[in-house]
């Protein structure tokens, strides 16, 4: 099989997980990698986030699936309840890494984005934390790239991997613009109930909630709030208005409740989603994750896609002499995949806006069959 021959180079844009991801594959294919990230420290908004069996699969390629099992909280089963609390239904995804390994597990995100971190740094990849990418141009085969600090890099392969809203992919002349669904998500640390040992998903009559395990002593608590515009609230007010907001549901979600007072903190953000028609790179220069494919976070497959990319990427690559064909090969092998997932997202949230959940919830477990076929 023929393979990319020429200097192994790589600049990557963004340290999340599809960069780091990516990083990693590709050091450990043997390039060497830069990362420019804009955030000056490490710290990552956000509490907690659901490794599905197919990002468990993707992170045993880099053998990071035992750290993210023991460090995070495995699971088995989705349990749904209706409007009275009572449950209607269990979805049980696929056990992708053996009958008895956990079918999937929450994370915290600071917990997945150290454990990325170390095992892309001891593959010798550079972080470059405080910087990112200002001008990006193409010569041949090398693309060169300048940085916010002023220093130019000539590289064979440069990734945007700076999220929905990716000024790598406009630097390229790759445009979209994220779609705002009517819908604000929040989520706030919790302790973990004792009969939480797996995700509960809450329908109500106007929101939707559920309580994801990330350890064994935390979870997270999830709503989505239906119907309303895209706005920021004052961090003081936000802790008080979902504690609000959950009184509307019964059963155990009273118990999650008097928790949400005590959390350190609460974060409210827009459900958007974005897919890049069209190309996803130009030249040497590709986008993954979320700058190029971002679904709402009801399929709970956004760090799957971004995880799968990073491998996909370093695989087609070193299988193609060029790195453009390698690049092709990529987007031909991810664009159906990660467009039907977006889809789907949407459609589901389209779903929840109007509280007809129990059609949601096939839709929610035929992705779940998707994603479990090979990325």
């Amino acid at each position: 099989m023929d393979s990319y021959r020429g200097a192994r180079t790589a600049m990557i844009v963004g340290a999340g997980v599809a960069g780091l991801t990516a990083a990693a594959a590709l050091a450990g294919a043997g390039w060497q990698v830069e990362i420019a990230e804009l955030n000056p420290s490490r710290a990552t908004s956000g509490w907690g986030l659901c490794l599905t069996g197919p990002a468990l699969r993707a992170l045993a390629g880099l053998g990071l699936a035992d750290a993210c099992l023991t460090e995070g909280y495995g699971m088995g089963v989705i349990t749904h309840l209706d409007v009275d609390g009572e449950p209607v239904g269990q979805a049980r995804p696929p056990r992708l890494l053996g009958a008895r390994r956990p079918a999937m597990a929450g994370i915290a995100r600071p917990v997945l984005h150290r454990i990325l971190h170390a095992e892309a740094e001891q593959r010798g990849v550079v972080v470059h934390q405080g910087m990112t990418v200002t001008a990006v141009d193409q010569d041949g085969g090398l693309v060169h790239v300048q940085l916010s600090d002023g220093t130019v890099r000539q590289v064979a392969l440069l990734v945007g991997a700076d999220g929905i809203r990716s000024t790598t992919r406009s630097l390229l002349g790759l445009e979209t613009s994220p779609d705002y669904h009517g819908q604000m998500v929040w989520r706030a640390l919790v302790p973990r109930p004792q009969w939480a040992t797996g995700i509960h998903q809450f329908a109500g009559r106007t929101d939707t909630a559920g309580l994801v395990p990330i350890s064994v002593s935390q979870a997270y608590v999830f709503l989505t709030e239906n119907g309303v515009e895209q706005s920021v609230l004052p961090e003081a007010e936000l802790a008080p208005r979902l504690k609000q907001l959950l009184e509307a549901f019964p059963g155990r979600v009273a118990e999650i409740r008097p928790l949400v007072s005590g959390s350190e903190s609460v974060v409210r953000r827009p459900v958007l989603t974005a897919f890049l028609e069209g190309a996803w790179n130009r030249g040497n220069a590709v986008v993954i994750g979320d700058a190029a494919h971002a679904p709402a976070p009801h399929m709970a497959s956004g760090a799957a896609l971004a995880i799968e990319d990073g491998l996909v990427l370093a695989e087609e690559l070193g299988r193609h002499r060029s790195v453009g064909a390698g690049i092709e090969a990529f987007v031909r092998r991810r664009r159906q995949r990660c467009r039907t997932l977006v889809e789907t997202s949407v459609t589901i949230a389209g779903l929840e806006r109007v509280q007809r959940h129990r059609e949601a919830y096939p839709l929610m477990d035929a992705g779940h069959r998707l994603m479990a076929e090979p990325a």
